[in-house]
């Protein structure tokens, strides 16, 4: 019975950022639970390779190619995914990121691309989608925050204050958008993506990582996507405005990048 709960038949849910990582596993974790998805990134090949899995699994599957830092290709996304799969219940926005950079080479212009890339696409997905989740039975909304949204980190600054902001963006929509969506997001710690790639490859910088995190590992993307899938089931239907930390117990990187000073 209680296995029931984590059950997403007859949901569509779109996904951003979905051609790999935590974005692809999420995909696939919302097909599984008996979702059709609409997926989103840059790469037409891996969104491609994603939805052939989708289809495997029973369920209907719409890739859309596009560059998600452009605010008017995130709309079109969820028009084409409420168009093609007939609803939109759950909105996943996996997409974002900014690469270290020290203190005084991170510009206005860098921090405010950071806000851009990782709340105001979020924002716009989200703003899309809501009149079409409001026509059905409401749904739910799932952002992919950072631990570095709540811990210091040196050459996070852009980062970190962009996921903060994420985070609390989060809190202010689930009270807007009460009680038809629920809003909440997860505050990831080190994930073993590509984007984690150039650490991985150097045992030093990975020893210290897996140092610093309680449980002495790095996450797989499948352990967030379980994560979303429990926050947009009805399992977790007594949930909104939260941040759930799935990081393995870590309160501080603690993690040297080999930046220079300042």
């Amino acid at each position: 019975m209680i296995l029931d709960t984590f059950r997403l038949d007859g949901r569509v849910a779109i996904v951003t950022g979905a051609g790999r990582g935590i974005g692809a596993a999420t995909a696939l974790a919302l097909a599984e639970a008996g979702a059709d998805v609409a997926i989103a990134s840059r790469t037409e090949a891996q969104l491609d390779e994603v939805a052939g899995k989708i289809r495997a699994l029973g369920r209907r599957a719409v890739t859309v190619p596009c560059d998600l830092s452009d605010l008017s290709t995130v709309t079109a996304f969820a028009e084409r995914a409420a168009a093609e799969l007939g609803r939109i219940d759950i909105v996943v926005n996996n997409v974002g990121g900014t690469m270290p950079n020290t203190f005084l080479t991170t510009t206005p212009e860098f921090l405010e691309e950071a806000f851009r890339f990782n709340v105001s696409t979020a924002h716009a997905l989200t703003r899309a989608a809501v009149p079409h989740m409001l026509r059905g039975d409401g749904g739910s909304v799932v952002n992919i925050s950072s631990m570095m949204g709540r811990s210091p980190g040196r050459g996070f600054l852009a980062y970190g204050t962009a996921k903060a902001a994420l985070a609390h963006w989060t809190r202010l929509a689930a009270t807007d958008l009460a009680p038809r969506i629920r809003v909440n997001a997860i505050a990831v710690g080190s994930v073993l993506t590509s984007a984690l790639d150039v650490v991985a490859r150097q045992p030093e910088i990975k020893a210290k990582m897996e140092t610093a995190t309680p449980l002495h590992r790095l996450g797989e993307p499948w352990e967030i996507a379980a994560g979303i899938v429990y926050l947009c089931s009805p399992a977790g239907g007594y949930l909104t405005g939260k941040v759930l930390e799935i990081d393995g117990g870590i309160e501080s990187p603690n993690l040297e990048l080999g930046l220079p000073d300042l």
